[in-house]
């Protein structure tokens, strides 16, 4: 089942900033900054929290991940299950295939402001794959495939208002963006260093290996 409660909360419970609320991170106003400990009434006594085991560890590890993509248990299984028999290490086969996801792409090319944004944008058939349009935010892209907005969809106020604020910034090097069409491709198959989140991922490996 996925999350459909407070996105920050997740946050605080994980510790860190996952960006889950787009631009909204950036700023004073994000709970993180103002209230940097864990949710509910025990939140900020420490006198109780015990030393984490390494399977505690792990579990958070493979939530923050989960999170931060905001993938469902099952889609992140299966995920997981698939890339363990791929070639290489198999953490960074697992945030590769995170990373490749439409709904993260449009994300990653500035087209949304958060991935929940996205995969709005995605279901809603504001998207393109090759011209033709994908409403699965789970579809995986590959090298070369061209991602657009559709025509209809670029005077969009959010399109717009994630495009202004992710002009500030650079894309990942795997990615090419055109914001003057509204498209971008990815170039190559992202690597771990080019995979731009705070992760143990090995953590997840270790979890799903016993």
């Amino acid at each position: 089942m996925r999350y459909t409660g407070s996105s920050c909360r997740q946050c605080r419970r994980e510790g860190t900033k996952l960006f889950l609320k787009g631009t909204k991170c950036f700023t004073e106003k994000c709970p993180v900054e103002r209230r940097p400990y864990a949710p509910g009434q025990h939140g900020q006594s420490t006198a109780r929290r015990r030393k984490a085991s390494e399977y505690a560890k792990q579990l958070r590890e493979k939530q923050k991940i989960k999170r931060i993509y905001g993938v469902s248990e099952r889609q992140f299984r299966n995920t997981f299950e698939r890339v363990s028999t791929l070639p290489g290490i198999t953490g960074h086969n697992l945030l590769a295939a995170l990373e490749s996801r439409l709904d993260n792409m449009v994300y990653r090319l500035g087209f949304a402001s958060s991935r929940k944004a996205a995969r709005q944008l995605v279901r809603h058939r504001h998207i393109e794959v090759n011209g033709r349009t994908v409403d699965i935010p789970s579809y995986l892209v590959l090298p070369g495939q061209e991602i657009r907005v559709r025509a209809g969809s670029r005077e969009n106020g959010f399109v717009q208002q994630a495009m202004e604020h992710a002009s500030r910034g650079a894309s990942p090097s795997w990615l090419a963006v055109d914001r003057d069409t509204f498209s971008g491709r990815m170039l190559e198959r992202p690597t771990r260093p080019n995979i731009p989140i705070a992760a143990q991922e090995q953590l997840v490996v270790e979890l799903y290996s016993k």
